[in-house]
C-alpha cells in the first residue's frame, strides 16, 4: 500500500526540519572542533611561555656565573635541569634527581632546540611538554611541564560540547518544526479547501492567506477553479440546450416521415422533400450555433491587429458601411459576431441596415421595430425570441445575440443594445485595441 500523501515520512515540514537540524548540528560540530583546537593551542602556547621563561632564567644565571645547585621551578609539576655536553646533570629543580636526567643522553643528543610534546620523560607517565635550549657554553637547559592539566581542560570541554551540541541541535529542530508548522499552516488550509472542492465543487472556494506569495497562489487557483466551473457549466448548458432545441425539429422530421409512410397518396414527394429539407437546414444551423457556443473559451484566441472594415465586409457583404477603425481581435471570431448582429438587424429591419466602425467599436443600426428597454438584456439569453422572432419561421434559434456577446466578452469587450438613429435598434460591439 502506498504511503498516504501528507504522512510524516513524506512531509515537507519534516524534511525541512531534518535539513535545518542537520546543517545546524554539522555547524555546531565544526564549531566545537574549532573551539577545542583553539583552546588546546592556546593552553600549549601558555605552557611553552612558562617553559621559555624558566629557560631564560637559567641561561641568565649561567651567564652571570650565579648558577645554584637547586634550580627554581614555579609551576606545579614543572621540572628543569641543566645538562652538560656529556649528558651529566649540572643543576636540577628540587623535584628531580641530579643523577637522573629528564631525557636520556642519547635521546637528548637527537632532540633539537625548541618545545615539543613527548611521552619519554624519565619522570612520570603521560604526555609532557619539553623545551630544550642550548646555551653558548654548550650546556643545555631541559624544562618540562606535564600536559595532564591541559588534557583535563580539553576533556571537560569535549564533554561539555558533547552534551551541548546535541541539545542545541534538538532544540533548534523543535523550534524549526514549530515555526514551519505555523508558516505552512496556510498551505495546509489551501490543501484542505482544495480537497473539499474536489469533492463538492464550486468556484472561488479556496481561502486567500495573508502571505503575499501564498495569496497569489490562492488567487491563481481560485481563478482556475472559476474557469473550470465555467467550462463545466457551459458543457451542462450545451447538453441541456441541445436536448431542448433538437427535440422540435427531430419531432417534425419524424412526423413528416410517418405521415408520408402511412398516407403516401396524400403526401407528394416534392412536398415531403421541401419539408424535410427545411427541417434539416434548421437542424444544421442549430447544431452550428450550439458548437460555436460550446467552443467559446475552450481554446486561446489567435488575436491580431485587424481592419474592422474588412471584417464587416467579410461578415455582411454589401451592407451600408461607414467609418474606419482597427482592433486587436481574433478575426474569424469577430466575423461571427458581426454576421450575427447584421443578420439579426436584416431579419427585423423595414428596409435599412447601417454599420459604422471606429477604433475598437462596431455599431449596427436598423429601422425595424426595435426591442423594448426592459427586454434588452433578456434577448441575450439563449433561445429567447421576442415578437416575430418567436416564430420559428421568421426568427432564428434565438442564439445569435447570445453567441455575439459570449465572443465579445471572451475578447474583453461587450455587446449592448440601445435605441438607434434610424428609429430601430442599435447594437454596439466594443473590442480591445491592445493585446488581451
Amino acid at each position: 500500500m502506498s504511503r498516504r500523501a501528507g504522512a510524516p515520512g513524506s512531509s515537507l515540514r519534516l524534511r525541512l526540519t531534518l535539513v535545518a537540524a542537520g546543517l545546524t548540528g554539522a555547524a555546531l560540530v565544526l564549531g566545537a572542533l574549532a573551539l577545542t583546537t583553539v583552546v588546546s593551542q592556546s593552553r600549549i602556547a601558555a605552557t611553552d611561555a612558562v617553559l621559555a621563561g624558566t629557560a631564560d632564567q637559567v641561561a641568565e644565571l649561567v651567564a652571570e656565573d650565579r648558577l645554584p645547585r637547586v634550580l627554581a621551578a614555579d609551576e606545579p609539576g614543572e621540572i628543569v635541569q641543566l645538562v652538560d655536553a656529556s649528558g651529566r646533570v649540572v643543576a636540577s629543580s628540587p623535584n628531580a634527581s641530579r643523577t637522573l636526567p629528564l631525557l636520556a643522553p642519547a635521546v637528548l643528543d637527537t632532540t633539537p632546540d625548541g618545545a615539543q610534546t613527548r611521552q619519554d620523560s624519565a619522570y612520570g607517565s603521560g604526555p609532557v611538554r619539553v623545551l630544550v635550549d642550548t646555551l653558548p657554553t654548550g650546556e643545555r637547559v631541559v624544562a618540562t611541564l606535564p600536559l595532564a592539566t591541559v588534557e583535563g581542560v580539553l576533556g571537560a570541554l569535549r564533554l561539555s560540547l558533547g552534551l551541548v551540541v546535541p541539545l542545541l541541535t534538538l532544540a533548534l529542530g523543535l523550534v524549526t518544526w514549530v515555526l514551519l508548522g505555523r508558516a505552512l499552516r496556510p498551505v495546509e488550509e489551501l490543501r484542505a479547501a482544495a480537497d473539499r472542492v474536489s469533492g463538492v465543487g464550486g468556484p472561488g472556494t479556496l481561502p486567500v492567506p495573508e502571505a503575499q506569495e501564498l495569496a497569489a497562489l490562492a488567487r491563481t487557483l481560485n481563478a482556475m477553479l472559476d474557469r473550470l466551473e465555467t467550462s463545466a457549466q457551459r458543457q451542462i448548458d450545451f447538453v441541456a440546450d441541445a436536448a431542448h432545441e433538437l427535440r422540435s425539429p427531430i419531432a417534425a422530421l419524424r412526423t413528416s416521415i410517418e405521415v408520408a409512410g402511412e398516407h403516401p397518396e396524400a403526401y407528394e414527394r416534392t412536398e415531403l422533400m421541401a419539408d424535410l429539407q427545411h427541417e434539416v437546414v434548421r437542424l444544421q444551423n442549430l447544431a452550428d450555433d450550439l458548437l460555436v457556443l460550446a467552443r467559446v473559451g475552450a481554446s486561446p484566441l489567435e488575436v491580431q491587429d485587424v481592419d474592422l472594415r474588412e471584417v464587416v465586409r467579410e461578415a455582411a457583404g454589401d451592407v451600408d458601411l461607414r467609418g474606419e477603425g482597427r482592433a486587436v481581435v481574433d478575426p474569424s471570431a469577430v466575423v461571427r459576431v458581426v454576421r450575427n448582429l447584421v443578420d439579426n438587424a436584416r431579419r427585423f429591419a423595414d428596409g435599412r441596415v447601417r454599420v459604422e466602425v471606429s477604433d475598437g467599436v462596431v455599431t449596427v443600426d436598423d429601422d425595424g421595430p426595435g426591442v423594448p428597454a426592459a427586454d434588452r438584456e433578456r434577448v441575450f439569453d439563449r433561445f429567447t425570441r421576442l415578437g416575430s422572432g418567436r416564430g420559428r419561421d421568421a426568427g432564428g434559434a434565438g442564439l445569435g445575440l447570445a453567441i455575439a456577446r459570449e465572443i465579445a466578452r471572451e475578447h474583453g469587450g461587450e455587446v449592448t443594445l440601445d435605441d438607434g438613429p434610424l428609429g430601430g435598434l442599435r447594437a454596439t460591439v466594443t473590442l480591445p485595441t491592445g493585446r488581451v
